[in-house]
């Protein structure tokens, strides 16, 4: 449930929209306005459709398992596999994953459309250290249950 003004958006897996996609992918859609997060799971032998995006940056991190990436790269078909904790950026090429183990692989998708403005420093410096603050809050607390 999402609530306009409160501080955290918790959006719940019950909420997202839920598909399995002829493949055999099994999609939870969490949809945004700004960004697109999908949780994936793709089962054992499993291999999507080829396909590429024409605006989206599509991010890939590997939770569980490893999944193959085939992408063409100067007219040729090149891969990849990636593993846990591995972040694939498959940017607008044409590409397809696939699950070539005999365990079924989970990532997370994250999509948007860049700006194609660098943020980068604006990321690292966007972090305020609220410990000071906290600790008033809590002697606020402390104090007034005396």
């Amino acid at each position: 449930m999402t609530l306009e003004n409160a501080p955290i958006d918790i959006t719940r897996q019950a909420s997202a929209i839920s598909v399995t996609k002829s493949s055999g992918t099994q999609v939870d859609y969490y949809l945004y306005p700004e960004f697109e997060i999908h949780a994936n799971t793709l089962p054992a032998g499993v291999v999507q459709d080829w396909h590429k995006h024409v605006e989206l940056d599509e991010n890939i991190i590997v939770t569980s398992g490893e999944i193959t990436v085939e992408y063409m790269d100067n007219g040729h078909v090149a891969s990849q596999t990636v593993q846990e904790k591995d972040v694939l950026r498959v940017k607008q090429s044409i590409h397809r994953l696939s699950n070539q183990s005999a365990k079924p692989a989970q990532f997370i998708v994250f999509r948007f459309i860049p700006t194609g403005q660098n943020q980068s420093e604006r990321i690292k410096q966007d972090k305020v250290d609220c410990d000071k603050m906290m600790a008033h809050y809590a002697n606020d607390e402390n104090s007034s249950l005396n």
